[in-house]
């Protein structure tokens, strides 16, 4: 049985230059792993709480050294020899140990770097896929994307109050076909705004 034997936490940074926790995990058996959990440009009212340090002398106050602080310490004890197939037990343990709602104690980034960490040993212990290790039901079914092809609110500077414009490209054949028609609209779209004088810069 492939058991925790450590768990430990990086601040590193991700696409936007902003800090990020990083989660290494090492089983009893060899295994290792890693998770990143970067979040989005802006954050909803109920989610769940990023831990930031609020240290205005670094990253302007959005470093994480606090939740890699929480992964070193705190959880790494709470964890250690657990499976790392009992994914249900281990989420379970770190929410009863946060506390909290909206998982402030701990920090939401802290847990989910864990959590994913704990994930991906398990599907390596089992010579699975992650989504094949995640499915309980044995089914599959290919998703239909959705694509993002205009930014507003906090994603760019355009005074639109909406936050996303997406499309799903509904009655494709199949996944390859569904993208294909996603970025032959993305193009034809920006041609269409450039061609009547809109701005067709690319927000984040």
């Amino acid at each position: 049985m492939s058991k925790i034997k450590k768990i430990e936490a990086l601040e590193i940074l991700d696409s936007r230059g902003n800090p990020t926790i990083e989660v290494i995990l090492k089983t009893t058996d060899g295994i290792i792993t890693k998770a990143k959990v970067p979040s989005g440009a802006s954050t909803g009212a109920n989610e769940a709480l990023e831990l930031r340090d609020n240290d205005k002398k670094r990253y302007s106050g959005k470093g994480v050294l606090k939740a890699v602080s929480n992964v070193n310490n705190e959880i790494d004890k709470l964890l250690h020899g657990k499976s790392v197939t009992d994914q249900e037990t281990i989420d379970n343990l770190m929410i009863k140990a946060d506390g909290t709602e909206n998982k402030a104690n701990f920090g939401a980034n802290a847990m989910l770097g864990v959590s994913l960490a704990v994930a991906r040993a398990g599907a390596t212990s089992q010579n699975k896929a992650i989504y094949e290790y995640l499915n309980t039901k044995g089914t599959y079914l290919i998703p239909c994307p959705m694509m993002n092809i205009i930014n507003g609110g906090v994603h760019s500077d355009s005074p639109l109050d909406f936050q996303e414009f997406m499309i799903r490209p509904r009655g494709a054949q199949n996944f390859k076909e569904a993208l294909r028609w996603g970025a032959e609209v993305f193009h034809t779209l920006k041609k269409i705004l450039k061609d009547k004088g809109f701005a067709t810069s690319v927000g984040d």
